[in-house]
């Protein structure tokens, strides 16, 4: 998550380059503002789609989340901290939330059954067809095209 702080609020001290207490957001509202325009490469300006969820925003700042990369750091975790999945590809996230579920570990950001759901519908979705199914499709489509080929020779 980014902090939303000023744009220019590394540079000058009065921003609060080493104060805390005057690192506040201010929304841009100059006139020739990149992070007003959302330009790539400028800090994030807040909008909606930020916020947490409802029932992750306090549970997080009680205890320290535990951030899940790999099955070795799944093992690690006990039953009481909370585990929070990061930047991880869709084969080892499938992984790592299977034996979540296993081990009946609670992920933050994630909703396990939905995810797993999703993820079936789109594995039948993209299901490789059989060798036998092929071969069906390519001698439908080879009658098709001896049938137009007799009907030409006679035009």
């Amino acid at each position: 998550m980014p902090n939303f702080l000023r744009r220019t609020s590394k540079m000058h001290l009065k921003l609060g380059k080493r104060k805390k207490k005057k690192q506040v957001w201010r929304r841009p509202t100059g006139r020739h503002n990149k992070m007003r325009d959302k330009r790539r490469g400028y800090p994030a300006v807040v909008s909606i789609g930020y916020r947490k969820e409802k029932n992750s925003r306090g549970k997080i700042k009680e205890k320290n989340p535990i951030i899940i990369r790999n099955l070795k750091d799944l093992e690690k975790i006990r039953k009481d901290e909370i585990a929070i999945i990061g930047k991880v590809g869709k084969k080892k996230k499938i992984e790592i939330i299977k034996s979540a579920k296993e081990k009946k570990i609670e992920i933050m950001n994630l909703n396990i059954e939905k995810f797993l759901r999703e993820n079936e519908k789109k594995e039948e979705k993209n299901k490789k067809m059989t060798v036998e199914e092929a071969k069906k499709i390519i001698e439908k489509s080879k009658e098709k095209n001896s049938e137009n080929s007799e009907d030409r020779k006679w035009i």
